[in-house]
């Protein structure tokens, strides 16, 4: 079975934790990797040499937000979103149209600018894309958005539903709920023929999940970027 790994939250203060689970994964077998790195944080010249020396190695480079931080909580929707699933992360909720489609350019262009190479996929962070018309996705630098329920094509419009499975559990009531949600989104990749997503955050491995997440990078699943492409 095909799976679409993600490793969340690329940025100079988790590259440590980042660089463990890319040696967790190559070990296992899964060199077709996708990190969503964040541009806005405080990225030194050895950082962007790490990023760079990944991308040689087939691992794809995408693009996750900005800051990876909400500059406030806006709207009854938001509060709920922060409250039940996202916290302080969900920037793009925060912001109107406007905002958002200038972060995701500003985004894009962070990577121009470093050297490294145009990344083709943006995942919003907490997956929640906001306020966002279906009609400006075209003239996003991106060609696919990844929000909870899929992939988005930015030039059709079409969602692609694809499970995802996820391991940030901090308090045992969210370590019980995700145990139970990632066997049924597994069990409906192995039932529809589809690629799992897996989602995981660089401190995943420390947490109540640890033991799930290596059982998934154990079992039996293909790796894929979320670009198509086999890794290099």
């Amino acid at each position: 079975m095909k799976a679409l790994i993600s490793i969340h939250d690329v940025m100079p203060e988790t590259l440590e934790r980042v660089r463990w689970l890319i040696e967790q994964l190559q070990d296992n077998g899964h060199d077709a990797i996708t990190l969503l790195v964040v541009p806005g944080r405080d990225w030194q010249a050895e950082d962007i040499r790490q990023l760079a020396d990944w991308s040689a190695q087939g691992i794809e480079l995408a693009a996750h937000g900005w800051h990876h931080k909400a500059a406030h909580v806006k709207g009854l929707w938001h509060r709920l979103h922060a409250a039940l699933i996202s916290r302080d992360v969900a920037e793009h909720l925060a912001l109107d149209a406007e905002g958002i489609e200038t972060l995701m350019h500003g985004s894009a262009a962070w990577f121009e600018q470093q050297g490294l190479p145009a990344p083709s996929s943006y995942v919003p962070p907490a997956w929640a894309l906001g306020a966002l018309p279906k009609a400006r996705w075209p003239m996003l630098p991106y060609r696919r958005i990844e929000v909870t329920r899929g992939l988005l094509d930015t030039r059709s419009g079409q969602l692609d539903p694809l499970p995802l499975v996820g391991f940030e559990a901090d308090t045992r009531l969210r370590a019980t709920f995700l145990r139970a949600w990632n066997s049924i989104q597994a069990g409906k990749a192995r039932r529809q023929g589809r690629p799992l997503r897996i989602g995981i955050h660089p401190q995943d491995g420390e947490l109540l999940l640890a033991d799930d997440l290596m059982g998934f990078i154990r079992g039996g699943w293909t790796s894929r970027r979320m670009d198509g492409q086999d890794a290099s």
